[in-house]
């Protein structure tokens, strides 16, 4: 709930911020006295950019079982998942939040966790994710996972996208207005935006949106580091997460050859744009713990 509190907060004090950077810089009696309403404006942004990314979370766990069709475990079927289950368990207890839901789901190896409140998580793991891994390497993937739900991540993440939302929402329609008034100068049509609006609108929105992404996409792969170190820390070592980043980039675990520089999104801007930093980062940040 404090983190709910926090995204609420955050969103209300970025519109305090362009409005008043607005006002300072004089930009806000220009486009007033062409008939732009900059606190209706900022309403609008308000409620584009919170509400998007708040029912996105809320509606999280949902989403993510109809999806990837996980079927949340009950009652254990048989011994991998009952001891899918203990694990996420002893970790929740360790990491101090409620007892996640569990689930399982069939797909390459992969896992996920999702939710809108730590203590009524979802933590979910593929089959391909079993049968592809040792027990140690699985474990250490749960306590990624775990350390995702403990940090608070699923919130964070929706707070930063709803923060870019709204810059993006505002910025692009100031932009557009400003662009409209400068072609327009001199006409006698004062009816409302025009062609230029419009055209500048969904351009900015676009180039505004990516560089958003840019922003959000660094913010995620931060969180995957902290989220690798926080397995290490519930298993008490780290070289099963490890082993399981190699395994997953499909490395012998060991020593690093040099070559991995050419393995994932490295360079230019696919990595710019990669929620997940390259295998090679993340085995290097734990080796370093």
């Amino acid at each position: 709930m404090k983190r709910i509190l926090l995204f609420v907060l955050t969103n209300f004090a970025v519109m305090a911020v362009l409005l008043v950077t607005t006002r300072i810089l004089g930009v806000d009696r220009f486009l007033t006295a062409n008939g732009l309403d900059m606190t209706a404006l900022a309403g609008f942004s308000l409620v584009i950019g919170f509400g998007g990314a708040i029912i996105s979370l809320l509606m999280s766990k949902t989403m993510a079982k109809m999806s990837t069709g996980a079927r949340i475990i009950n009652q254990p079927q048989n011994a991998d998942e009952a001891w899918i289950v203990q694990t996420v368990q002893k970790f929740a207890e360790k990491a101090g939040i409620g007892m996640p839901e569990v689930a399982i789901y069939d797909g390459a190896p992969n896992a996920f966790a999702t939710g809108a409140f730590k203590n009524s998580a979802l933590v979910a793991v593929s089959t391909g994710l079993l049968q592809g891994m040792t027990r140690d390497e699985v474990e250490a993937v749960i306590g990624h996972e775990v350390a995702h739900v403990a940090n608070g991540d699923m919130v964070t993440m929706t707070l930063i996208q709803g923060v870019m939302n709204t810059f993006v929402v505002f910025l692009s329609r100031v932009i557009g207005y400003a662009v409209d008034s400068f072609l327009r100068r001199g006409s006698d049509n004062n009816s409302g935006p025009g062609i230029g609006y419009m055209v500048t609108t969904i351009v900015m929105d676009i180039v505004l949106g990516f560089l958003a992404a840019i922003i959000v996409a660094w913010f995620s792969r931060q969180r995957e580091f902290r989220a690798d170190a926080g397995a290490a820390s519930l298993m008490g070592r780290k070289q099963p997460m490890i082993n399981a980043l190699a395994r997953l980039g499909g490395l012998t675990p060991g020593e690093l050859p040099k070559t991995m520089q050419a393995m994932g999104i490295t360079g230019g801007l696919g990595k710019l744009f990669s929620t997940h930093p390259p295998m090679e980062e993340r085995i290097d940040a734990l080796q370093k713990l």
